[in-house]
């Protein structure tokens, strides 16, 4: 047979060998790839589920034992606002509205920080309607539908973020996102400030990066909720979020 012929079969088995062994280098990392979502997606479902699970426990069943007041009232990812929970809304400026009962307590917060030349904050989303509510979380479904996470973990994710409808503290009325809604809010002069003076106007900071595994929401430094000014030095000083506090305080109550 031709040289020429052999060496030029010698060159395509070569080249045949070479994709076969590339294509199977391939074949193994995108199953390791694959196989490390799916752990990651079912290490943060069972996270999730332990979240739910210590959230649930806390008895918020509105007997007279465990009455702990308007400004403690516990909405989350499992504890919806109560049906017969009832409240005013009062304008903190020409088009947002907050529970008239801590209103002033805003107010007076965000005239005093720039009375101490933080000019730079203001109030960028309080109360909301349930509507609302329904849009921005389905909004978000949406969005990671769209990477292509199922409709169940979709829902799952977005409320690490937003929770539904009658299940979020913006619909209470007694929470409010500062600035931009996002970290950067972490590095401003604003922040620093609501650290160290916002429980004086009863206000805590509602999920602490520290947190997360307990609140069910990821880290918002934008995010600060009312709960009275007694209640909120209480929380700071035993580093507690709202979920632990109100559990600290029912065991105490039945003691």
């Amino acid at each position: 047979m031709d040289r020429k012929i052999i060496n030029r079969q010698k060159i395509i088995i070569i080249i045949l060998f070479l994709f076969v062994v590339i294509l199977g280098v391939l074949l193994c990392y995108f199953k390791y790839q694959n196989n490390n979502l799916s752990e990651t997606v079912a290490n943060q479902n069972i996270e999730i589920s332990n979240m739910q699970e210590f959230i649930s426990s806390i008895d918020l069943s509105g007997d007279e034992e465990t009455d702990l007041g308007w400004e403690l009232v516990l909405v989350n990812s499992t504890n919806k606002i109560p049906d017969d929970y009832e409240f005013e809304l009062e304008y903190i400026d020409s088009t947002r509205l907050f529970d008239s009962r801590a209103v002033n307590y805003l107010k007076d917060m965000l005239k005093d920080a720039k009375k101490d030349k933080i000019t730079n904050i203001w109030a960028q989303s309080t109360y909301r309607t349930i509507e609302l509510q329904e849009a921005l979380f389905n909004e978000k479904v949406d969005e990671y539908k769209k990477q292509g996470y199922s409709e169940t973990l979709s829902k799952t994710l977005t409320e690490q973020s937003i929770n539904k409808p009658g299940y979020s503290e913006h619909n209470l009325g007694l929470c409010v996102d500062f600035n931009n809604v996002d970290n950067a809010f972490e590095k401003s002069k604003a922040y620093e400030w609501l650290m160290k003076n916002a429980e004086n106007y009863g206000f805590i900071l509602r999920y602490p990066e520290e947190k997360a595994d307990i609140t069910g929401v990821k880290y918002e430094p934008w995010h600060w909720r009312y709960v009275g000014v007694e209640h909120a030095k209480e929380m700071n000083r035993l580093n507690m979020c709202l979920e632990e506090y109100v559990e600290y305080l029912l065991e105490k109550n039945q003691k």
